[in-house]
């Protein structure tokens, strides 16, 4: 099933859903459409889909803000930069918080903003020659909504570099300081994030989701909670109908039937 809307679209097959940021005429932009889309799409996947993997078209995944949209800035209050801002950073948010595990499937570049909407994803895959940056500065601007997202994936060290100068990094280097996961020939980038998504969906779904909330709260709470937080998950997952079946079907030496 393709589902289309005004910036990106949709193609779900066999658990898998495919996001696509269609707006290859300016390099996948990101504008206040574009920004609208990707956040109602991440909030409102159906429970049959398992995966979702997150691609431009075209040559380039994402290029950043869209220069057209930035310009408005200048004619609009604080106030309302604030909006445009909580907007993006909600947009961030949605994907980073999707109970679905996100795969980005990265080609070209992926600079400023888009190597936030990277950062909001779990496993990151990029065609060799890929340019990273978080190129903000470049502009008199600043990296600050992605920040959150970016901060937990490359480090502090990482970011007095790159947030500093601005400068472009190829994907060998976004793998070095943990925003890409694997770095492929172009060739090989479309198996690689298939064969990605097909050990997912041996997975136990709602195990998946929880495990994902589990990175996100382990970082967030303080020591003491987190320990508490885990002792509570691990108990309620353990007696929970697709822990049983996981466990039935592991004794059984049968694959499970995940419902």
């Amino acid at each position: 099933m393709t589902q289309d809307m005004t910036t990106i679209r949709i193609e779900t097959r066999d658990g898998i859903a495919t996001v696509t940021l269609a707006r290859p005429d300016v390099r996948n932009a990101f504008n206040e459409v574009l920004i609208d889309d990707l956040r109602r799409a991440f909030t409102s996947f159906p429970a049959d889909v398992r995966v979702v993997i997150l691609t431009g078209e075209g040559s380039i995944f994402c290029a950043g803000a869209d220069v057209q949209w930035m310009k408005k800035s200048k004619d609009r209050t604080e106030k309302e930069n604030a909006d445009d801002a909580r907007a993006m950073a909600m947009m961030f948010r949605a994907i980073d918080e999707c109970p679905k595990p996100v795969i980005a499937k990265v080609r070209g570049a992926a600079l400023g903003g888009g190597s936030g909407l990277v950062a909001c994803c779990d496993i990151v895959v990029a065609a060799e020659g890929t340019q990273f940056g978080f190129t903000e500065v470049r502009l008199g601007i600043v990296p600050a909504n992605i920040s959150t997202f970016v901060l937990p994936k490359i480090g502090a060290r990482a970011a007095r570099r790159y947030f500093l100068t601005g400068e472009r990094f190829d994907a060998a280097r976004g793998k070095e300081i943990g925003l890409v996961h694997e770095v492929v020939a172009d060739s090989a980038l479309d198996a690689t994030v298939d064969g990605l998504a097909g050990e997912i969906l041996k997975c136990g779904p709602n195990a998946v989701a929880i495990a994902k909330e589990i990175v996100r709260e382990g970082l967030a709470r303080p020591r003491d909670e987190a320990i508490e937080y885990t002792i509570r998950t691990i108990a309620r997952v353990r007696v929970s109908p697709e822990g049983q079946e996981g466990l039935a079907a592991f004794l059984d030496k049968r694959k499970p039937r995940w419902s």
